[in-house]
């Protein structure tokens, strides 16, 4: 497994992982149209400080994960997804994926992590709190910060 900086080539797979884990395993009402990001990852998030991540598995993208700079030494993260088969500690693929986007913005001297997530990704709730992501509620987020519809819990961490 190996995690790599997107460059273009991965963008259906990227897609097509994010969508299957919304719709399918989650029962989500959302589709690649309510995320034009996807469509467009170099000039969404590749700009400005921001980046955006996939773990790759014998060629498969297993996992990613994007910042969003937001202004104010401060970033959005986003895009924080894993395929159930490769989450779990024995891959640690989650924890992989988070590190280097803290990293990342550790070494862009950033101040803060944001994010915003739905109430059905129990797991995902436990996973930001352990690594010391604390619930924050929406006023509390930084100017900048985007909000999707779906999103109704708030995590943040200071760097």
């Amino acid at each position: 497994m190996e995690i790599a900086q997107y460059t273009g080539d991965l963008q259906d797979q990227i897609i097509s992982l994010i969508l299957n884990i919304q719709r399918n395993e989650f029962g989500l009402d959302i589709t690649e149209d309510d995320q034009p990001d996807l469509k467009n990852i170099q000039s969404f998030y590749q700009k400005n400080g921001g980046n955006f991540w996939v773990a790759i598995a014998d060629g498969v993208v297993v996992g990613t994960v994007a910042l969003l700079y937001i202004g104010d030494e401060n970033f959005a993260l986003r895009k924080m997804f894993v395929q159930k088969e490769y989450r779990g500690h024995q891959n640690d693929i989650a924890g992989k994926l988070l590190k280097r986007a803290e990293n990342w913005a550790t070494a862009k001297c950033a101040k803060g992590i944001y994010l915003g997530t739905t109430e059905r990704f129990h797991a995902a709730h436990r996973f930001y709190r352990k690594n010391d992501y604390i619930e924050v509620t929406q006023n509390m987020l930084p100017k900048g910060f985007p909000i999707m519809f779906v999103d109704i819990l708030f995590f943040g961490k200071m760097l």
